[in-house]
């Protein structure tokens, strides 16, 4: 024992110890020379050799204009539109076009924010340890995904409790108020609906609200009326659904959330191409990035408009959402203009916060791409009794992420 006991320290301070001591020794050099702020030399000279500060100032203000221009258009569309027949959210022409705009998301997601947080944080800028022997844009990117999946599925649980517990309440007051059926709107079932035809059975419906009290003794053929292009409340043959109704319901719990997550995932990319775009001083750099931002800013309004508007927002906060997102890109391009001459892009910490950033951008867009709107509408009862909109929509869905996969020959 007394020669293990004088061994296992000589083992543990030659091996282990010497070994802790230098990973710990370089891992502090590392980091220390990840936050560095000065300019690569490589990253510097191919910089200065398209640098006009007047002309990129310029090239600034009108890309501020442009792309404040397009993203209040494509947003505003979904919403200003909703009241005319071939904008309405449950309208063919709307189901295409957000199938372009989810294209075209799930294009920036994988053609455009992925290969440039790689980029970044492969640099031969930063350490080779442990950014250049390990994926970290993928790892991050996939963690930003499963991140939005349990905030998707936290934020529907928390809209859902909520709006079950806003229901019962409803339900309760209306019980109490019994006595007064006309004034608070609670029609009975016997008397003679929309259609002008009496219903067997008894109860009551809620007029306006999903939640109903009434039990029936016929059913009716829902997906006959949808195919037949018959919705609830629209175009039925009754102008109230049958039994306990929690489609509409859960359908916008879902918009609500989905609306929200992403916008998160869309402003924060917003960010970080804005604050970019205006600490830039190269012409070659802007000028590209102009149209390219303007086109793929209007179609992500479009399709955090179309999700605004399915979520029945009020007016006041679809408008604030609205504007949230279309100032957002001018915002981060004013931000780099005042900060462009303390902010240096070129060094290994902005490379690393860009590129952790758009790995977190990456992952939140092609979550929301392929989850949310894609497969949400593709994968529909609607789409899949009309041939001629699938066909329509496949096409309009490959053609957005075709045209946005080929802007990145210029941005």
């Amino acid at each position: 024992m007394s020669f293990l006991e004088d061994l296992l320290p000589v083992l543990w301070l030659g091996n282990f110890g010497g070994r802790i001591q230098g990973y710990s020794d370089s891992f502090v050099q590392n980091v220390s020379e990840s936050m560095s702020n000065i300019t690569c030399g490589t990253s510097g000279e191919e910089y200065e050799t398209c640098r006009d500060e007047s002309s990129a100032l310029i090239l600034k203000l009108v890309a501020i204009s442009a792309i404040l221009v397009a993203g209040v258009c494509g947003v505003s569309i979904p919403l200003v539109g909703k009241k005319h027949r071939f904008l309405r959210t449950d309208s063919n022409l709307f189901v295409v076009a957000k199938a372009f705009a989810a294209g075209v998301i799930l294009a920036t997601g994988f053609v455009h924010i992925l290969p440039d947080a790689t980029s970044a944080l492969t640099d031969s800028c930063l350490p080779k340890f442990p950014w250049s022997k390990f994926p970290f844009s993928g790892f991050i990117a996939m963690m930003a995904a499963l991140a939005t999946l349990l905030a998707d599925f936290v934020g529907t649980q928390y809209y859902e409790r909520k709006h079950e517990k806003q229901g019962q309440s409803v339900v309760v007051n209306d019980d109490e108020s019994s006595d007064s059926l006309s004034e608070t709107g609670i029609v009975p079932v016997g008397t003679k609906g929309n259609s002008g035809n009496e219903e067997e059975g008894g109860g009551m419906h809620i007029v306006g609200m999903h939640a109903h009290a009434a039990y029936h003794t016929h059913s009716h053929d829902q997906e006959q009326g949808v195919r037949e292009g018959f919705y609830p409340g629209r175009d039925s043959p009754h102008g109230h659904s049958h039994g306990i109704d929690t489609g509409d319901d859960e359908s916008g719990v879902r918009h609500v959330v989905v609306s929200q997550v992403l916008e998160l995932g869309i402003v924060s990319h917003s960010v970080i191409i804005g604050l970019s775009l205006g600490v830039s001083h190269s012409p070659c750099t802007i000028r590209p990035l102009i149209g390219a931002l303007s086109f793929h800013q209007f179609f992500e309004g479009f399709a955090l408009g179309g999700c605004i508007s399915q979520a029945k927002f009020g007016t006041l906060q679809s408008t604030i959402m609205a504007c949230f997102f279309a100032l957002t890109t001018p915002m981060g391009i004013a931000l780099g203009i005042g900060i462009a001459s303390v902010y240096n892009a070129n060094s290994p910490r902005a490379l690393i916060i860009e590129g952790v950033l758009d790995s977190i951008s990456a992952g939140i867009l092609v979550y929301m791409a392929l989850v949310d709107l894609i497969a949400a509408d593709f994968l529909s009862k609607r789409m899949s009794s009309n041939v001629r909109l699938q066909i329509v929509s496949y096409v309009a869905l490959f053609f957005g992420a075709a045209l946005m996969s080929l802007l990145a020959v210029w941005a």
